[in-house]
This record gives structure tokens, sequence and C-alpha cells, in this order.
């Protein structure tokens, strides 16, 4: 009679399971006796350890998954690595040489695909996905930009709520009013004013605008905030924002897409750094100067009074003092000939705010909220 062999002990410990279709990972139970099966919310895989193959990883980390599916489980357990190492004999397998050559030979192709549609594709694959991605899909896009953004700035602190709230309120509210019944702009707006020297304003996905406190301080009048804003405020109707996100972030948005995680890691990598760097073209600029210019005479301010800033700001440029609006809206003489031609004669008799009003909102920066907080709309 043949003795009975005895089975190998179980092993247990804790891993993270990959689906192979995103890059999330899933926490679960392993366990491994005469198989290896992972246990967790919604997974329950049980495979053979003589199908088993493991993939290239830096030890302790051991990242094991069936030859013949995608999926994979990862941990940092050396009794579990030694124990799979004795219990599966093809752990280490490979394919053979003509495998290998084939893998070479679609990894190079791959990779000048995706070279050329990083070239070529991108900037018209951006035009065309942005109609196509959802409203909520840009608002969680701007939940993920903003920190990043707000990070690589220095963390600059929020200006508290106060009298300078209320009055910003009131001049989105008439910006906003402005646009009409069919007007761009998405009811989630949010309009923040943070501490930072920098003149300038950014525009971000989600329908999110900051501005600088330098650009407060530098403006003479709330016509020119506002006219600033109203800028912006045309970006973010035209979506200019998540379209220069998808030309900044490239293939990452094309793998997110592919992944189905559009606000993980993949989307973001530097894009913070690219959409801070990067400006819009010139065709984004125009159109967004004139739908500036028109929501101001809508909202009864003076949309001359973009040009004014702007030129200041030039001026000032010229006499060393570097101000950093115009590295994302450079200014030509054209350009703001084209403002005062669009505002009219009649526009600095325009006045969007009364007097205390643009005092309270100069003095926004008063108090401050603590610097890494990033409110949402």
């Amino acid at each position: 009679m043949t003795e009975k062999r005895p089975e190998p002990p179980a092993i247990e410990t804790d891993g993270r399971y990959f689906d192979g279709v995103s890059a999330r990972p899933h926490p679960v139970r392993l366990r491994l006796d005469t198989r290896l099966r992972a246990i967790g919310p919604g997974i329950a895989a049980d495979w053979d350890p003589l199908d088993l193959r493991a993939a290239d990883s830096v030890p302790p980390l051991m990242r094991v998954g069936p030859a013949y599916a995608p999926d994979r489980v990862e941990c940092s357990d050396e009794g579990l690595a030694a124990a799979l190492a004795e219990r599966c004999p093809d752990l280490r397998r490979r394919e053979g040489a003509g495998g290998n050559t084939r893998l070479v030979l679609w990894s190079a192709a791959a990779g000048l695909s995706i070279l050329l549609v990083a070239i070529f594709g991108i900037p018209y694959l951006a035009r065309l996905l942005v109609p196509l991605v959802p409203d909520s899909i840009e608002a969680r896009l701007g939940a993920v930009v903003e920190p990043q953004v707000v990070r690589l700035l220095g963390r600059p602190p929020v200006c508290a709520e106060g009298p300078g709230r209320v009055a910003l309120d009131r001049l989105v509210a008439r910006l906003v009013a402005g646009q009409g019944p069919d007007g761009a702009l998405p009811p989630a707006l949010a309009v923040t004013v943070r501490r930072h020297e920098m003149a300038n304003a950014f525009a971000l996905p989600g329908a999110r605008v900051i501005l600088f406190s330098g650009l407060i301080a530098r403006a003479k009048t709330a016509d020119e905030v506002a006219a600033v804003l109203a800028h912006e405020l045309g970006h973010v109707g035209a979506r200019d924002p998540t379209r220069s996100l998808i030309r900044a972030s490239g293939t990452s948005f094309l793998l997110s897409l592919v992944l189905g995680d559009l606000t993980g890691s993949t989307v973001i990598v530097a894009v913070g750094e690219a959409l801070l760097s990067a400006g819009y073209s010139r065709e984004a600029e125009r159109a967004a100067d004139t739908d500036a210019v028109d929501l101001m005479v809508r909202a009864g301010g003076n949309g001359a009074a973009l040009a004014d800033i702007l030129e200041r700001i030039a001026a000032d440029e010229r006499r060393g003092r570097p101000l950093d609006l115009l590295r994302s809206h450079p200014l030509t003489t054209e350009r703001a000939a084209t403002i005062r031609a669009l505002a009219g004669r009649d526009a600095p008799k325009q006045q969007i705010l009364p007097a205390d009003d643009w005092a309270a909102l100069k003095d926004i920066c008063a108090t401050e909220r603590k610097p890494d907080e990033v409110p949402t709309p």
C-alpha cells in the first residue's frame, strides 16, 4: 500500500490583486496550499500552481499569475515567495526565442505608434475628445489637478471669506448673469483667490478658476479684475483647460481612457506643471478676449479694462518687473486695439462694482485659510 504524501502546509498573507484591465490594486488575502487562492471583496481567484508564472519584480516583492490570463497578485511575504518557488515548477519559465522576438517587435511597433500619436495625433484628438468628456468626469479631473497645481505653486493659502469674498461672489454672479440663459458656463463654477505675489489667473478643468492676490493688488479698478476673470471664464466656456490638459498629458490621458482610470496616477503625472507652463493658442486667446468683452458689456462693466491691465503689466515687464500674466496670455498691440474696438467708446464710463465692493475685494486676503485647503464647488 502506497503511503499518501502529506499535503504541504498552508501559507496565508495579505496581498494585492490586479485584474489585468485597470491599474487599480485590490486588497486580498492570499492562501497557498495545493492551490493559490486570492480572496477579497468581489474577488475569488483560484489557480493551479502548475499554471503560475512569475513576472519581473524586485525582491522581496513577488508578482505571480496564471500563464493563460492577465490577472496577477503581488505580495512582499518572503515565506510565500519561497513556497511558490518550491511548489511551482514552471514559475520562472519564459517564452522561447521566437516568442521573445515577437514580443520585441510588437513592443517596438507599439512604441512607434504611441510616438506618432503623441506628435501628430494628440492635438487633433484633443479637439475631438473634449466634447465627449462628460461634465462629471471633467469635474473629477479638476478636483485632481487643482491640488497638484496648488502644490507646485508652494501651497498659497485661500483668502478668507468675509466682505471681500462677498464682493467676489457678487462680481461672479454679475458675470454669470451676463451670459444669459444660453451661456456656456457650467453651474458648478468655482472661483477662488489665493495669496500669491504672481499677477495671474488660471482656468482649470471642471470650471475652476484661481485668481492670485498679486493680480488684484496691481489692478486699479474692479473692472480690470472682472475683465481678467471674464477672459478666464471664456476659456472655461470653451473647455480650453480640459483641451490643454489632454495635450499636456498626451499619451497618459489615452492610457487612462483605456484603463478606465481618468483621475488616477497616469493622467496627473506632470500635468500640473504642464498646465502652468502651457499657453493657449492664439485662436483660443482671441476667442476668450471676445467672450470677455461681450460678457463685461452684458454685465454692465468696462470691457476695455482687459486691455488696460494687460498693457500695464506689459509696461512693468519692460521696466524689469516680470509679471506672470503675460507668459500665458501674451499681449500684442493688435490684441489690445481689438479689445478696445470690441468694447466701444463708452466702455470706460461703465463700472461693474460700486466703490465699497471694490475696496472689500482689494482686502480679500486680509485673513486666510490653511495653506493646504482646497475648496470644492
